[in-house]
């Protein structure tokens, strides 16, 4: 199956089973949303969800949050990754977002990376979710799972999954299969032990192709033979060892 082909059945599946997906992250307006994906960084949206109530009562506007100290958002995150980079960079984007941009969160994305703790795909995130822009952003989740099924090839970087992404996926899904491929690899294609045996898209995806053909089976087979002998060999060369190191001493006190 070429790449077009899988392009081709990857929208079309999620389309029909995921046509309205959804960012896990709660929030009630594009303030919010910045901060909660600000937060998002290497941490859980189920860890997020958590504080977040709390910190958007505290500081329910840019304004609000602004006035405020690094020290004291602290104490609203400190169970979140790297709480006190963090706090840092909440309130100073809260400066720029009043001193620059008069409270309004910006659609555009090389505006939203100015400001501290945004980086490409936070901003691709507001940019798809909040303003509907044709842009897609790439975390682990969507990094992994478009190299696995094959929509992206020898993508090294972030940038280059995103470009090709672009390139490929029609404009009018970008943002949503952002979405697809995250909730995809949450729970379907995880890091270490892909789900592969539940998974409804393994039809079309390249590294089910590639894992689960007969070669591949009879190779991995053959692999666990061999480790399976080599093993036994060790185990073997261990016992004899230990029972040349039970050689008892002779009656005056000389090994023999």
């Amino acid at each position: 199956m070429n790449r077009s082909e899988r392009y081709k059945n990857f929208v079309e599946y999620f389309s029909r089973h995921q046509p309205a997906p959804v960012t896990e992250l709660h929030y009630g307006n594009p303030f919010q949303l910045l901060v909660a994906v600000i937060l998002s960084a290497q941490c859980t949206d189920k860890r997020i969800n958590q504080v977040t109530p709390a910190l958007f009562e505290r500081f329910p506007t840019p304004q609000a949050l602004a006035l405020s100290t690094p020290e004291e958002v602290f104490n609203y995150i400190r169970s979140v990754s790297y709480p006190n980079n963090k706090a840092k960079h909440l309130v100073g984007m809260a400066k720029m977002l009043v001193g620059v941009f008069n409270g309004e969160v910006p659609s555009n994305v090389e505006d939203l990376q100015k400001m501290p703790g945004v980086g490409r795909k936070t901003a691709n995130v507001i940019a798809s979710v909040v303003f509907d822009a044709p842009a897609i952003a790439v975390d682990t989740h969507v990094f992994r799972v478009a190299n696995r099924i094959g929509l992206t090839s020898n993508a090294k970087t972030p940038l280059a999954v995103e470009r090709q992404l672009v390139k490929y996926l029609p404009e009018n899904v970008l943002g949503i299969a952002h979405h697809w491929l995250i909730l995809h690899g949450r729970y379907i294609c995880v890091a270490r032990s892909p789900k592969c045996e539940e998974c409804p898209i393994s039809w079309f995806c390249k590294y089910y192709e590639q894992t689960h053909t007969e070669n591949y089976l009879q190779k991995a087979e053959a692999l666990k033979v061999k480790k399976a002998g080599q093993l036994k060999k060790k185990k073997s060369l261990d016992r004899i060892g230990k029972e040349l190191g039970k050689r008892t001493v002779d009656n005056n006190g000389l090994n023999i």
